[in-house]
């Protein structure tokens, strides 16, 4: 009955008895829950005009932020390495679609997964060659990225925000929103549409693979560079951070691997839940929760929901 009572009512108690903490513990989520979105909107870029899920997109991440801190380490201006490590990722896009998907045009979906993990282990290569392994320094002076906190007390104690979350926050919900009106509204997220339901159908009527999948993975590269930018000035910027990418995949699962909605809503779910479950039933757990939270939610929507909650549901005729 004690075990019953520490699980199902004492964290709803905590929750009433101190609403500041809840009040932080839920922008903490938030704050998470954005930036998971905006990792998930590079792996939604990619499928919808592919088909095919980007292993790689973790390790662009990684690959964008390394570059930009390299580039500015090597003592050029701030913006001149940010505008030279955008033109990385467009000379990465051009050769990944020159090198890799060209040749594999009309071939399974499972050779164009496989291809992803190629590039994965070639950026982290070609990443450790020329930046080496160890963690860099985000320089977040140079940037103009925001420090200290906005502190309110309120609630019957004190909640404090971040500037750079907030600045975070943001920048992913006008990137966020600029992407979901891009891929209704213009003829090229028309154009990426038809492409990831067929590519024989989208060449049939004049649309350039090409052109698409360097466009798309221009795009992603882009997504990659901001979220490496933000993830990397909150901790540092190092390979580990391609493990962070890959709570996406949960993301993806929840809200759908073609909706720019569902990875909105996946990453609200995924950060919130996290945060709220690791700070209020993690101590009976021995912690660490929120490092699993995210793949049990995702292996429950797999049972019972694999379409996502935004995503279609594929019929196959046999």
């Amino acid at each position: 009955m004690h075990m019953l009572y520490m699980i199902f009512i004492d964290p709803f108690m905590q929750m009433a008895q101190a609403p500041d903490l809840f009040a932080q513990t839920l922008w903490d989520g938030l704050v998470a829950g954005v930036l998971y979105a905006l990792i998930a909107l590079g792996f939604v870029l990619i499928f919808k005009a592919s088909g095919v899920f980007n292993f790689a997109q973790g390790i662009m991440v990684v690959f964008a932020a390394l570059t930009l801190v390299g580039l500015h380490d090597a003592g050029l201006n701030a913006f001149l390495a940010l505008a030279l490590t955008i033109g990385v990722m467009f000379i990465l896009a051009f050769t990944v679609e020159r090198a890799v998907l060209r040749p594999l045009v009309n071939q399974p979906d499972i050779i164009l997964f496989m291809a992803t993990f190629g590039i994965t282990y070639v950026l982290i290569g070609f990443g450790e060659y020329v930046f080496g392994g160890d963690p860099k320094v985000m320089p977040t002076d140079a940037f103009y990225l925001p420090k200290g906190a906005i502190t309110y007390h309120t609630l019957g104690g004190m909640v404090q925000f971040q500037k750079l979350d907030i600045a975070a926050a943001i920048v992913a919900s006008i990137m966020v929103a600029g992407l979901a009106v891009f891929f209704s509204k213009t003829r090229i997220g028309r154009a990426l549409r038809a492409v990831a339901d067929s590519h024989e159908a989208a060449l049939s009527v004049g649309i350039s693979l090409e052109q698409i999948w360097v466009i798309v993975w221009f795009a992603a590269g882009l997504v990659a560079l901001v979220t490496g930018i933000f993830w990397g000035a909150r901790s540092d910027v190092s390979f580990a951070l391609e493990v962070i990418a890959l709570k996406a995949l949960p993301v993806l699962i929840l809200g759908g691997f073609t909706s720019v909605p569902g990875a909105i809503v996946g990453g609200l779910i995924i950060g919130l839940g996290e945060k709220l479950f690791e700070f209020y039933w993690g101590p009976l757990m021995g912690g660490g929760t929120d490092a699993w939270f995210a793949y049990v939610i995702a292996l429950v929507f797999l049972l019972f929901r694999p379409q996502g909650l935004f995503g279609e549901k594929i019929i196959e005729r046999i």
